[in-house]
């Protein structure tokens, strides 16, 4: 069977089963799941980040269905897609990507994967942001 590569991207800090279904989900579009950890310094937003960059690649790993995951480039982002070139390109609901624009982008660099937003899992209840809320308060 041909290998057919799905690429998808996160923090993945506090790990819980929104990640989980959001690898499933990815799976079903290849056979071999690569998953690019973001990098501390690559991280903002409102809720500072529980676990390091290592930790939080150490966690993935271990999951049964992820095949290969890396951390993310600390300043270009789109290194690792075009060092890796994976057939399929998973978002998640909720990552701030435009997929028109990344298409625009990877079509440049003569690259054309098929890129897939998936669907959220529960998302008021099985979110990170929503998590860490509870023990920030």
């Amino acid at each position: 069977m041909k290998e057919k590569k799905v690429m998808c991207f996160g923090t993945f800090d506090l790990l819980h089963l929104g990640h989980i279904n959001l690898l499933k989900q990815a799976k079903k579009h290849g056979n071999y799941l690569i998953v690019i950890i973001a990098r501390d310094v690559n991280i903002v937003g409102k809720h500072k980040i529980v676990h390091t960059e290592d930790d939080r690649l150490e966690l993935i790993k271990n999951i049964n269905l992820v095949d290969k995951a890396v951390l993310g480039d600390k300043k270009d982002k789109l290194k690792p897609i075009l060092k890796i070139k994976p057939n399929v390109i998973c978002l998640g609901y909720d990552q701030e990507i435009d997929e028109i624009k990344l298409k625009e982008i990877l079509a440049k660099q003569n690259f054309f994967p098929k890129i897939i937003r998936l669907k959220p899992f529960r998302e008021k209840k099985h979110k990170s942001s929503l998590i860490k809320k509870k023990f920030e308060n």
